[in-house]
């Protein structure tokens, strides 16, 4: 029986690599998806440009603005001499922020009197919006305890001590990479195994696989072992990548990192052949691979809370097998997880696995007949 197997799973191989298109599918994508998504896709904003209207310039002013300068998420790209120039410098996207320092900011402040600031901000993008104003705000309320504490004057009566823990310079890099682990792993698997069969229909050579000593159940397995085999060493790959390239710390054990892929390999080779099992031909195939891929990415968790979701749309999610995977990646990751910290995440894996692969096996039976 194995041998059988084996041999099927080698010819699937072989046809893999002699396909320029299969092989341009399994290596092009991935390098060009890790790419993007580990240096374009970040919540990060660094160089936001500034314009600075300093009506002041004495010591507190100029201070408060040497805050701004001197920070990494900021770029003053103008000194404005006059009111009239903001309009101009937010409506032409020249400068995303403004920053207006009244005339009596450095006596109002050496007075002991509240010395308020005015930010200008452009909020056609409401989330770059807040993550600058959230800079900003960190700049001004830090800059209020150092002038306190320098010049004798009373602190201000509570103040936020931030730890962040797991991500302590809060990167979104940290998060956003292991997920990509995931996201290329669904993608790469899920083609490899709908394309399988929809192939040997393609090409006519199906009705030979039905003549030869094969069975149902061996053919299946034997058309799952390339997609096992290649998810796994595409994930080993990025792993390496996010790990000594990116720098993003592993905290975890590596026995409960894949021993996560191998159950989300199985749950996506099982979601594959079921597709590979309906399709007649490959473009029906590759259709039904992303009609899969774009709710399952979205309502992973990837890029946005499944807790922000409405109620109905998070019970969607629980049948979703990359929803439990990225759990078990960044928890993996960033929080040094064991197996039984996640076993909660890793039966429910297990079951969709075991669930998907006998669906695609009693329909490829089925289609057989």
């Amino acid at each position: 029986m194995w041998q059988r197997i084996l041999a099927l799973a080698i010819k699937e191989f072989q046809a893999l690599l002699r396909d320029p298109k299969a092989r341009v599918v399994i290596i092009v994508p991935p390098l060009i998806q890790l790419v993007v998504f580990s240096f374009a896709a970040t919540f990060d904003l660094n160089h936001v440009p500034l314009a600075v209207y300093d009506q002041d310039r004495g010591a507190a002013a100029q201070a408060l603005v040497a805050r701004f300068t001197g920070s990494q998420h900021f770029s003053v790209v103008a000194n404005i001499d006059r009111s009239g120039a903001i309009d101009a410098y937010i409506d032409n996207r020249k400068a995303l922020m403004v920053l207006t320092i009244s005339s009596r900011f450095t006596q109002e402040l050496m007075s002991g009197n509240p010395a308020p600031v005015q930010l200008v901000i452009d909020g056609r993008n409401s989330n770059t919006a807040a993550i600058a104003l959230s800079y900003a705000n960190s700049i001004v309320q830090q800059f209020n305890t150092d002038w306190a504490r320098d010049h004798g004057r009373p602190r201000p009566p509570s103040t936020l001590d931030v730890r962040a823990w797991f991500n302590p310079n809060l990167e979104s890099r940290w998060f956003i990479i292991p997920g990509i682990v995931g996201l290329l792993m669904l993608v790469v698997v899920m083609v490899v195994t709908a394309l399988s069969v929809a192939r040997e229909r393609e090409q006519g050579t199906f009705d030979q696989l039905l003549v030869t000593p094969l069975r149902p159940v061996e053919i299946l397995i034997g058309k799952a072992i390339p997609g096992l085999v290649i998810g796994m060493l595409e994930a080993t790959a990025i792993i390496i990548v996010a790990v000594f390239v990116f720098h993003i710390p592993l905290q975890g054990s590596l026995l409960t990192l894949y021993g996560g892929i191998a159950l989300f390999l199985l749950s996506a080779t099982g979601v594959g052949l079921m597709i590979s099992s309906l399709a007649a031909t490959l473009q029906q195939a590759v259709l039904g691979v992303f009609l899969f891929l774009v709710p399952a990415i979205i309502l992973s968790g990837f890029a946005t809370p499944i807790a922000n979701m409405p109620p109905l749309v998070q019970d969607l999610t629980l049948i979703n097998p990359l929803r439990y995977f990225m759990v078990i990646l960044r928890s993996v990751f960033l929080e040094g997880s064991t197996f039984d910290d996640l076993i909660d995440t890793f039966w429910p894996l297990a079951l969709i696995g075991l669930c998907s692969l006998a669906i695609a096996g009693w329909m490829f039976r089925h289609r057989m007949n």
